[in-house]
């Protein structure tokens, strides 16, 4: 995932590794660094097998590095510090936070089966936070160019398919919605999140997509397809969703002329990746 993520990230936007001061995450598991280490919640990662061909566990999700310290390395930025971790304050967060949290999603009930995670809403009133730590560091003036020249990554929306609407035994959502209207349900909510950042102050943003959920060993199991096959009916539920966030992008660009905003097309990367293997090398 690191792999397809980083492919995105080329193929949408070259950045001057000079001009950003900072990166700011926000999502889900595939760009955590360590968040729920230190919530109430069986969705971690601090330990064994991850970490293990880096040092040991972190609680990123892989077995070492994760998207984030790759793109941190692209632009010349420190990965940056998880926000719940106490020591995040004053020099350490001049590089940006790191907000994302396993299981949290679009939705604020996504992922609740697991415990304590932070929804995308509560990642953005974790970034207020921050932004009160930094006016006691910078003035105004700073403060704006500071954040315009930074990066907003964003890689949500899985939670909200594979630990809610595709969950009915646990949720509702997939007996209240069909896929067209969850799908358009998620990128209402998501295009608000995504402008209340906007306000705050941040002026790049990568946007990234959801990948084909129905390729993934869990939908895989779950959907009883037959060797080698992935469920399509989970991919095309996926498909409203990017369809929708592509053209919230296009929007947001036409609507700020003074911020960039970059899809992410994971969904066509990982496809790629699954269907040509080859052209990739050796796993």
């Amino acid at each position: 995932m690191v792999l397809v993520l980083l492919l995105c990230w080329n193929g949408v936007t070259q950045v001057n590794s000079q001009s950003v001061p900072a990166l700011f995450v926000f999502g889900d598991s595939l760009v955590e660094v360590g968040n729920n280490n230190f919530l109430r919640t069986v969705a971690r990662a601090n330990y064994y097998p991850y970490g293990i061909d880096n040092g040991g566990p972190t609680g990123r999700f892989s077995n070492g590095y994760c998207l984030i310290d790759y793109i941190g390395d692209m632009v010349g930025v420190p990965s940056p510090p998880p926000f719940a971790n106490p020591s995040s304050t004053g020099s350490k967060i001049l590089n940006g936070v790191n907000y994302a949290s396993a299981s949290g999603g679009i939705l604020d009930e996504s992922g609740q089966h697991y415990g304590e995670r932070y929804s995308m809403n509560q990642q953005i009133m974790n970034f207020e936070i921050t932004l009160n730590q930094y006016k006691t560091m910078m003035n105004e003036t700073s403060l704006s160019q500071y954040l315009a020249k930074s990066i907003a990554i964003v890689v949500s929306g899985s939670n909200d398919y594979i630990n809610n609407y595709l969950l009915p035994g646990l949720y509702r959502t997939s007996f209240n919605y069909t896929a067209q209207e969850f799908g358009n349900l998620l990128v209402n909510n998501y295009v608000r999140q995504i402008q209340v950042l906007y306000s705050l102050g941040l002026r790049k943003f990568f946007l990234a997509g959801i990948g084909p959920l129905g390729c993934i060993p869990n939908q895989k199991a779950r959907g009883f397809v037959p060797p080698g096959r992935c469920v399509d009916l989970v991919n095309q539920m996926v498909g409203f969703f990017n369809e929708g966030l592509r053209s919230m992008v296009d929007e947001l660009n036409r609507n700020h002329s003074d911020a960039m905003f970059a899809y992410g097309n994971t969904f066509h990367v990982f496809t790629n990746i699954l269907e040509n293997p080859a052209s990739y090398g050796e796993i």
